[in-house]
């Protein structure tokens, strides 16, 4: 069960992406929102703090949105986790 609340909110996250950047695929959205949500935990995780739930999880997410989602297409790196992202787009 906690999976499939896991998923639905990812789909959601990744809808509310799109809606601020077109440029990303469903795909592309879902993959970015898959990210940054780990990203988000891993964070966490190395610092030692408790997990507080997907709720905060969620709204981090949201937040990150809000504040660079319109941009995320132009994001370029060299690191690895992220260069998959970045394959056959234009960030001028």
């Amino acid at each position: 069960m906690m999976e499939e609340n896991r998923t639905a909110a990812l789909e959601k996250l990744a809808g509310e992406l799109q809606a601020v950047n077109p440029v990303l695929t469903p795909i592309e959205a879902l993959t970015w929102v898959e990210v940054l949500w780990e990203d988000f935990e891993a964070t966490l995780a190395r610092a030692g703090e408790k997990y507080q739930g997907e709720a905060v999880a969620v709204r981090f997410v949201e937040q990150q949105i809000k504040q660079h989602g319109a941009m995320l297409h132009r994001f370029n790196t060299s690191n690895e986790k992220f260069k998959h992202l970045m394959l056959g787009r234009d960030v001028q």
